[in-house]
């Protein structure tokens, strides 16, 4: 699959990304890793992750994002 890059600056994307509702409320975001590297590149995107206290999963071809800064844990 191939993705057209925005003229949006890399700041402008990650921060629209970290406004969106669900992870304003402590929510979880997604995107396929792909749209990330076209966006912003993987290692841009997972800093600021965790910059932010966020914590990321890798699952498929997709980033998860869990936006709260308190444990995680797998229950399997």
């Amino acid at each position: 699959m191939s993705f057209i890059a925005r003229p949006q600056s890399p700041d402008a994307w990650i921060n629209q990304i970290f406004n969106a509702k669900a992870a304003q409320n402590g929510g979880v975001v997604r995107r396929k890793i792909a749209w990330i590297e076209a966006e912003v590149g993987r290692d841009l995107f997972e800093a600021e992750v965790k910059r932010r206290g966020f914590h990321c999963i890798e699952a498929g071809r997709q980033l998860i994002v869990v936006c709260h800064t308190g444990p995680v844990r797998f229950l399997f």
